[in-house]
């Protein structure tokens, strides 16, 4: 089976293999959650984000991403960018 990342974006820096290997590891180890329900407790400027602010709020994560409209809440949520992240990631091994 063959899976790829659909973003354009995604497709210019991960290979088809390393999507597939990422897709797999994802399905396994996930944990699928419902759907949020109700209002952001805090909002982006971009309405379509609010959806992952409630949903990282539901359940007590933290949001990876290069958006910056999420990276502007930086000071009221716990969003990272990918690099700062990955630091993070190192400093606790």
């Amino acid at each position: 089976m063959t899976c790829t990342f659909g973003n354009p974006k995604l497709r210019t820096r991960v290979t088809e293999a390393e999507s597939g290997e990422l897709i797999e590891i994802l399905s396994r180890q996930a944990q699928l959650v419902d759907d949020p329900t109700g209002p952001p407790t805090i909002r982006s400027s971009d309405p379509l984000d609010d959806y992952l602010i409630t949903l990282a709020a539901a359940t007590h994560s933290v949001i990876v991403s290069g958006d910056h409209h999420l990276l502007d809440l930086g000071e009221r949520l716990p969003v990272f960018s990918p690099t700062v992240f990955l630091a993070q990631l190192d400093d606790d091994t």
